[in-house]
């Protein structure tokens, strides 16, 4: 079973998968129009967000990460994720879900209100693994070029 381990995007084994997912995605991005954003450590910083690397056997398999954004209605509390990436060899695993509910998890121990993330349409099986997660799909709320889906999950309060 993979485990996570907390990591700056601007180490090298994070950066090492980073540059993976990025040239994965540019190579299958309709046009050859797509422009990888690499992330600051900044922006990943408790309690404004985490970075984390999904680890199997000494492997890195994937990462994902969460930060705190600011809304444009003003909404406060609101965390994004991020840069979900799971190697193409280990897909199909249930490790999506598993990452995907690890950063929820995080978000709600930060005392996040709700989780919003962007994504293209081409990803498929991103787009249902939101919609099944309780994501719904919402209005544009960033400039994210390389995206054209937006979704939104409110996260009750215990």
């Amino acid at each position: 079973m993979p485990t996570f381990r907390i990591a700056s995007p601007e180490d090298d084994d994070a950066h090492a998968v980073l540059v993976d997912y990025f040239t994965l995605r540019a190579a299958e991005f309709p046009g050859g129009t797509y422009s990888p954003a690499f992330p600051t450590a900044a922006a990943f910083q408790a309690p404004d967000g985490v970075f984390l690397l999904l680890e199997d056997e000494d492997a890195i398999v994937g990462c994902g990460g969460i930060r705190r954004v600011s809304m444009p209605e003003g909404e406060t509390d609101v965390f994004e994720i991020k840069h979900v990436f799971l190697r193409p060899e280990t897909r199909g695993r249930g490790w999506g879900r598993l990452l995907l509910d690890e950063l929820e998890h995080r978000t709600r121990g930060f005392g996040a209100r709700a989780l919003v993330l962007d994504t293209h349409h081409t990803l498929e099986a991103a787009g249902h693994l939101y919609l099944n997660s309780g994501f719904a799909e919402i209005p544009r709320y960033n400039d994210n070029p390389n995206a054209t889906r937006w979704y939104r999950k409110d996260l009750e309060q215990a």
